[in-house]
């Protein structure tokens, strides 16, 4: 295992539904004997090993469990069944706006969200003026992140990111937000980091970009691993799977 970065065993992940039990809502489940469902499964029995400098692709549809995985391996939250194990320092982007302070500055939030990924003051202040430069965010950065729209939380937010000297890269579908010439630039950025040997999990509903970034790709659906090969075959997986969808009537 010396050379394995992150592996998942058996992980499921099930969530509360919060149900408004109105008087009407629960007559009718009384005279139809429904019973209410207050758990929902977002993961079931996930298990993969991915070994230092592999890359990912994560597929799915919307509410197939890609995000919530995400936030596993990142140790934002911990699997009800199963085992999520992780070798070095993980950093990435799993939602806009995620480890900003909405009453602080841009400035304030760089060194907060630095320190939330684990880099150190002096590292932040070391790193300012690259971050801030790959940004592009000078004329708001003494502004407060409350007036932010989603694309400049995720221009600064992926800047930090991109800084921190990380052995896991976590990216969500954040590039869905953002102007194409920044877009591009984050990609350039995080094919870079692909070339320096990081270990990649990387969610996106498009599939050139997944082809481009990753070797290896696993399909998701309904919480379940529907698919696990290369990334071509995953997206090819994922492209029959929704033709099919749409044929059924």
């Amino acid at each position: 295992m010396n050379n394995t970065s992150v592996v998942l065993d058996g992980v499921s992940k099930h969530f509360k539904l919060k149900n408004h039990r109105s008087i009407k809502r629960m007559t009718v489940n009384l005279v139809t004997g429904r019973r209410e469902i207050n758990k929902f499964t977002a993961l079931d029995q996930i298990s993969f090993e991915l070994d230092q400098g592999d890359t990912l692709g994560l597929l799915g549809l919307n509410g197939s469990g890609k995000s919530t995985l995400l936030k596993l391996v990142s140790g934002v939250m911990e699997p009800d069944e199963g085992k999520v194990l992780t070798r070095g320092r993980i950093a990435g982007l799993i939602e806009v706006g995620a480890g900003f302070h909405s009453e602080l500055s841009g400035r304030e939030n760089i060194f907060l969200n630095g320190a939330i990924l684990g880099m150190t003051e002096a590292e932040i202040r070391r790193k300012f003026d690259s971050i801030l430069a790959f940004s592009e965010m000078e004329q708001f950065l003494d502004s407060s992140v409350r007036h932010y729209s989603s694309g400049m939380f995720m221009r600064l937010a992926f800047a930090v990111a991109v800084h921190t000297d990380c052995d896991i890269f976590l990216i969500d579908e954040v590039l869905a937000v953002g102007d194409q010439p920044f877009k591009r630039k984050c990609m350039r950025k995080i094919g870079q980091l692909k070339e320096e040997g990081r270990t990649m999990i990387y969610v996106s509903h498009n599939p050139k970009q997944v082809l481009r970034l990753c070797e290896r790709g696993i399909v998701l659906q309904a919480g379940r691993m529907a698919f696990e090969g290369t990334a071509e075959q995953a997206v090819k997986f994922i492209e029959y799977s929704v033709d099919d969808d749409d044929g059924e009537e």
